[in-house]
């Protein structure tokens, strides 16, 4: 296997990667995956142990830091647009299809949390897409939202965001808001665990996350959902992985919209305790291996 620092394009923007190639002859072809991170996270943070797995298994496997996060460019730091963070996963896509050693016919992508909701949009767009991984998703911001923060916090905490749009328009800075603190308060992940994992494992293999993101990060939180064109996924086949005990995804919403809303191919994946786990807990050799015999499944000519 060889790694390589990558560049490619998204509207304009260089973003980065890490490229994990597997070990073939020069003239070998191979399936692909493109991989980004969740809310707020850079690509270093636990992705490497998945990308290693996918590759080990033939796979050639692109993870990148969205435009504005980690070592990619963007003059809005920490500014977290889920459209954005889409058009990044598309032209990632579009950036190994060019690769000659790639099989422009085979691509899936992989995502988790926050991507685990890109990833159900991409694949219901974009047909390049061969076989999909969505990890503990976000299934819609704002049932996420009201589940970490109650109704009435939620009506306003909505409220601080209407004024506020309103003072961007008028010309006021930009404000920015902590992905944790350690009481769970005036932040993004209010989550008992959240604190601990963040500050505790992913900066420290992580110098480059942030704990801050533009308070408009929020809003655009609030209004996304990725499920909505879930019923357009099908014939792309879509392996959802969901945590029983995940308090910052609960894996009801994401239950509801794979019973009701996506056809076959789909498998459903219910693992046990909670969110974090996935990344470096009891569940992620689990996660690992049931994501790569998808893919493998789905992406290797040899396996159909």
């Amino acid at each position: 296997m060889k790694v390589d620092k990558i560049t490619f394009l998204s509207e304009g923007i260089t973003c980065r990667g890490l490229l994990y190639r597997p070990d073939g002859d020069e003239n070998t072809s191979f399936p692909a995956v493109v991989m980004a991170h969740g809310f707020s996270l850079v690509k270093e943070v636990f992705l490497p142990g998945y990308a290693k797995r996918f590759a080990e298994s033939g796979l050639a496997v692109l993870v990148f830091d969205y435009r504005n996060f980690g070592e990619s460019e963007g003059e809005n730091r920490q500014h977290m647009d889920p459209l954005m963070q889409i058009e990044d996963y598309r032209n990632a896509i579009s950036w190994m299809a060019s690769q000659e050693f790639i099989d422009s016919d085979q691509i899936g992508i992989w995502g988790s949390s926050y991507s685990g909701g890109h990833v159900l949009q991409v694949g219901a767009i974009d047909r390049r897409v061969k076989a999909i991984v969505s990890q503990v998703p976000t299934i819609r911001g704002r049932i996420g939202m009201e589940k970490k923060m109650g109704k009435d916090n939620l009506d306003a905490y909505t409220k601080k965001l209407i004024e506020y749009r309103q003072a961007r328009y008028e010309g006021a800075p930009i404000e920015y808001i902590k992905v944790v603190s350690e009481d769970g308060q005036n932040c993004a992940q209010t989550h008992h665990e959240a604190y601990n994992w963040f500050m505790n494992k992913a900066k420290k293999i992580a110098p480059t996350w942030e704990n801050r993101l533009t308070l408009e990060s929020m809003e655009k939180y609030m209004e996304y959902f990725p499920a909505s064109n879930a019923d357009l996924i099908s014939p792309t086949p879509l392996l959802m992985i969901v945590a029983m005990e995940d308090g910052v995804t609960p894996p009801d919403p994401a239950i509801d919209v794979f019973n009701e809303k996506i056809t076959e191919p789909k498998k459903l994946v219910k693992l046990p305790k909670g969110h974090f786990d996935l990344y470096d807990g009891g569940t992620f050799e689990q996660a690992q291996q049931e994501a790569a015999d998808w893919l493998i499944q789905h992406l290797t000519k040899e396996a159909q």
